[in-house]
């Protein structure tokens, strides 16, 4: 028997890149693809961005990694212009989505345990929401197939409805309310089918943690950094967390997070509650800098803004030609969904062989999250593309004479 020496933890499909440029990548023999899945929400300047990587060059032929034992400049820097156009006062670099939100929990646990409330370990998350596979992460999570063959996962988490501010009011009014720390939510959830949380929503988990002294932490490793056409997604909400998790965009393809916070919030993280060996290298730091350097401006999300007006109203205008197999779409900016009545799975699998890349998510929802570079003609491109896909997805198997 042959072992695969790379875990088959992954469900791969046949598209084997080794180049990209702007919005598109190319497998070996020359194929070009629409790229519209962004390496999962994560290449936000496209492949091959001049800046981003003439900055990464320049790092690292002067210095890539020297540890957390020592200062590290561009860690200063980079929290500096975070804090600016954020409401946090201090943060903590991680090297994943993963990380950034274990430190999300780990702040939470300690601003209650030094303020004197070591009962208040409790965190409430929602159904259908990705917080990444740690054993911490699939706790948070409703998820029997992320959960299956884990368990005994840690029992600080509550998973109550998405979107549903009654059921959380129930929840606090009943007797582990007294257990709560903290709210953890995805403004908009990405795997679980891009489903935006409403102002209400988000408004009243804000009001829920002032009135019973609990924290509001936001996961916004998929829907932050400029995707939504505001910086993080709770601006775009108008409502402000204590805590929140960043990542996938913010190093427009190199492996980085961050954990922002309140000073309030951060209160109990000091020397030795936690760390990193790689988290906030320099090169890592160069390369969040490239990235805000391009989307931290107005000019730039206000384009975002108008390209994702422009894709949702060009998807909403192809759905009627193929209502058999599109339903709908929703989203913000440029991280929109297509509901599908049948398996999205299937149809993205299709797709390629159409040229254009795509995720799937729950709900049968195709994921459509471009890089954030893209302009009008990748627009009409896609929608060529996917109407073409459905034709032929929708069209019966030729009749084999006899």
């Amino acid at each position: 028997m042959s072992i695969n020496p790379v875990m088959p933890v992954y469900g791969r499909c046949e598209v084997a890149p080794v180049r990209g440029e702007g919005a598109y990548l190319f497998d070996a023999g020359g194929t070009r693809y629409l790229d519209f899945a962004a390496g999962i929400a994560v290449n936000a300047l496209g492949h091959s961005h001049p800046h981003l990587i003439k900055t990464i060059q320049d790092q690292a032929a002067t210095l890539m990694h020297v540890s957390n034992l020592y200062l590290i400049p561009g860690q200063t820097a980079v929290a500096e212009r975070l804090a600016a156009l954020t409401f946090a006062d201090t943060m903590f670099f991680t090297n994943s989505g993963a990380e950034a939100f274990e430190c999300a929990v780990k702040t939470a646990r300690r601003c209650q345990f030094v303020l004197g409330h070591p009962e208040k370990f409790r965190i409430v998350t929602f159904k259908n929401a990705f917080h990444g596979r740690t054993m911490t992460g699939i706790a948070a999570t409703d998820s029997d197939k992320m959960r299956g063959g884990f368990e005994p996962l840690p029992d600080w988490f509550t998973v109550l409805p998405f979107d549903d501010l009654a059921a959380v009011q129930a929840f606090m009014a009943g007797p582990l309310a007294s257990e709560v720390g903290g709210f953890m939510v995805e403004p908009i959830q990405g795997e679980g089918g891009v489903r935006p949380a409403s102002v209400e929503f988000l408004q009243g988990l804000r009001d829920l943690a002032d009135e019973h002294g609990a924290l509001l932490i936001f996961d916004e490793v998929q829907c932050g950094v400029a995707r939504t056409g505001h910086l993080f997604a709770y601006q775009y909400f108008g409502v402000t967390p204590d805590i929140m998790a960043i990542a996938k965009g913010i190093g427009g393809g190199f492996p980085v997070g961050a954990c922002l916070a309140t000073e309030y919030a951060a209160q109990g993280m000091v020397v030795g509650t936690h760390g990193s060996t790689y988290g906030g290298n320099p090169l890592a730091m160069a390369a969040c800098g490239a990235v805000l350097d391009v989307v931290a401006t107005p000019e730039f999300l206000e384009n975002v803004r108008r390209m994702g007006d422009r894709l949702r109203q060009a998807i909403e205008q192809m759905i009627p030609n193929h209502d058999d197999l599109f339903d709908s779409v929703r989203g913000v900016g440029l991280m929109l969904g297509i509901k599908l009545h049948s398996d999205s799975r299937a149809f993205v699998n299709f797709a390629r062989s159409h040229g254009i890349l795509t995720v799937a998510a729950a709900d049968n929802v195709v994921r459509v999250m471009p890089p954030l570079i893209i302009d009008e003609s990748h627009i009409r491109e896609f929608v060529e593309r996917l109407s073409a896909a459905a034709r032929a997805y929708a069209a019966p198997p030729a009749q084999v004479a006899a």
